[in-house]
């Protein structure tokens, strides 16, 4: 019993530094799971801590464990927008690029390290693929807010790439176990098999799972863990029968995030404090797996590795499987230096160990490192590269509470709270005479602790919280209108989409007439949005930019592949 609760108390006060941790993460800006990894490695046998874990099989399952339900909440988070916007190139990196990288950093690998050529090429495989846990956790950090079109790419990429690593990592250590040569047809079927198991299993097994909260009454809190062991049977199922486990798991929670379950906010909330519990864990946990000692020994080659990575291998990956879709070069760029690698190559490099590769050992400390490089590197430097290539949007702004009534066809009703701040557009109007976008209606005012009606509030002041009853549509036009949160001149919109708001609708003559603009050849008998439509990359997208004669247009809304709002920028917002 004794060494149970030192157990107990060993895993919370590690679990609690990290925590800890992580509020100083905040302050010099660095990478929230290289905090964890860190933490993990000071309590190691090589830190302070002198903690002894080197139990690789359960280091492999804690780790699958966790990471499906990291894959679990990310996916919840994932709007069907997001697939129409990012589905198509993320589908050819999750593939080719995974092969493109795994081929590219295999050959190098090789020659450094002095491997044989499976070997070298098992190295690339298990850092081929981005990593989950760590692009969900860091294209949102500090509320990093992408575009679509490259944030969907990102997140779609790595949530579905893993399938792709894993057949290689099998199929190139059967290989070398075998003493065969390269790989045959079976390798095909193998993925088409894991891929299609996943994709099967992850849609209907979500559809059963939005059923069955509609149709069970259940406790309230019990939902979220209906959701949670569903996804987790879906996992292993799926697994057990030979698919992916790790694809069906992230496309249930698609699903059900975007079929409106019951407790759909409750779902959310429970799920994204379970995404980091679970991060947290298994970044303290392979932290505590790694040997600096080893590392040092091994640096040399696995810095080279990883900077040919980073650099040459990534590279030309995404180069290649975006070249269909004419992404800008900028989005190219950011999402080639997005390659991030986490727990993923990791638990990766457990296979050779579990199988008795006799350069197992080094493949471990070469993922290791790579891991440690690329979160320091690239995850660091995610906001400022973000900046600079011009790749940030403005937040939608969000209420300050939100209270769920019931589902529905426009994702039911909702009271919203906003507190007013000293800028917001509504200060000193009368409360009675608020107009609200569609529907909303003003229910109460809460001043000094009293609920007011909005015919006796008066004149809203800084400080009042406005409770306003509405539907889940109409969130983004409130936000607008009451909520103001802060955010960098930069990003502030009339600055980001210009004074003026055109409709997507209006003829291209008459905008060009209206404003002196050159009407390019055709360009007369299309719409705003035709035009505009025809001159970005791939599907439409918030943020997307065009320049013509001093004026620019950028795109202020799309919905389901449409322009539906544009903002217009004079020349004296032009960056």
């Amino acid at each position: 019993m004794d060494l149970i609760n030192q157990f107990v108390l060993a895993g919370a006060a590690l679990l609690l530094l990290a925590i800890l941790a992580s509020a100083l993460s905040y302050r010099i800006g660095m990478p929230l799971l290289l905090v964890f990894l860190a933490v993990g490695m000071l309590a190691g046998e090589d830190g302070p801590g002198g903690i002894v874990f080197n139990d690789t099989g359960i280091a492999y399952s804690i780790g699958s464990v966790a990471l499906a339900v990291i894959l679990l909440g990310g996916g919840l988070h994932t709007r069907a927008e997001s697939f129409r916007a990012g589905l198509r190139p993320a589908a050819g990196l999750a593939t080719l690029g995974v092969l493109i990288t795994c081929v590219a950093t295999g050959l190098f690998a090789a020659w450094i390290l002095d491997f044989g050529l499976l070997q070298g090429m098992l190295v690339g495989a298990v850092v081929g693929s981005t990593d989950a846990a760590a692009v969900f956790a860091l294209l949102h950090a500090k509320g990093l807010e992408l575009k679509q079109r490259v944030s969907a790419t990102l997140e779609i990429e790595s949530g579905s790439n893993d399938p792709m690593a894993v057949i290689l990592t099998l199929v190139l250590l059967d290989l070398i176990l075998a003493g065969q040569g390269l790989p045959g047809w079976g390798t095909l079927g193998m993925f088409a098999l894991q891929m299609g198991m996943g994709l099967v299993a992850g849609i209907g097994g979500g559809r059963v799972l939005v059923w069955l909260t509609h149709r069970l009454r259940m406790e309230q809190g019990m939902y979220p863990m209906l959701i949670l062991a569903g996804g987790l049977t879906l996992y292993g199922l799926t697994t057990v029968l030979g698919g992916s486990g790790f694809l069906a798991i992230y496309l249930a929670g698609v699903v059900i995030g975007n079929r409106t379950p019951r407790e759909a906010r409750n779902i959310l909330q429970v799920h994204g404090g379970l995404s980091w519990l679970a991060q947290i864990g298994m970044f303290l946990m392979l932290g505590l797996l790694a040997t600096p000692s080893s590392l040092i020994r091994d640096a040399p080659a696995a810095l080279a590795i990883a900077l040919v990575l980073m650099f040459a291998a990534r590279p030309l990956a995404v180069w290649l499987c975006l070249l269909p879709f004419r992404f800008p070069w900028r989005e190219q760029l950011f999402i080639a230096w997005v390659g991030l690698r986490g727990a993923v190559p990791i638990i990766l490099a457990l296979f050779p160990l579990l199988a008795g590769v006799p350069e197992a050992g080094t493949i471990l400390d070469v993922a290791f490192f790579v891991v440690l490089i690329s979160l320091t590197l690239q995850g660091w430097s995610i906001p400022y590269l973000a900046r600079l290539l011009r790749l940030e949007v403005p937040s939608a702004p969000e209420a300050d509470e939100r209270f769920d009534l019931g589902a529905g066809p426009e994702g039911g009703l909702a009271f919203l709270g906003y507190r007013l701040a000293p800028q917001a557009q509504v200060i000193d109007r009368p409360a009675i005479d608020l107009h609200l976008p569609g529907d909303a209606r003003l229910v109460a005012v809460l001043r000094d602790g009293a609920a007011l009606a909005p015919e006796a509030a008066g004149r809203l002041a800084a400080g009042d919280l406005l409770y306003v009853l509405a539907r889940q549509a109409e969130g983004p036009a409130l936000g607008d209108l009451l909520a103001s949160a802060a955010a960098p001149a930069y990003l502030e919109k009339r600055q980001f989409y210009g004074d003026f708001t055109v409709r997507s609708d209006a003829d291209m003559a008459s905008v060009a007439e209206a404003y002196g603009l050159p009407l390019p050849e055709g360009a007369g008998r299309m719409t705003l949005a035709e035009f505009l439509a025809a001159r970005v990359s791939g599907v439409p997208v918030a943020g997307d930019r065009y320049r013509l004669g001093n004026i620019e247009f950028v795109v202020r809304e799309a919905e389901a592949g449409r322009i539906t709002r544009v903002g217009l920028r004079i020349p004296t917002h032009l960056r």
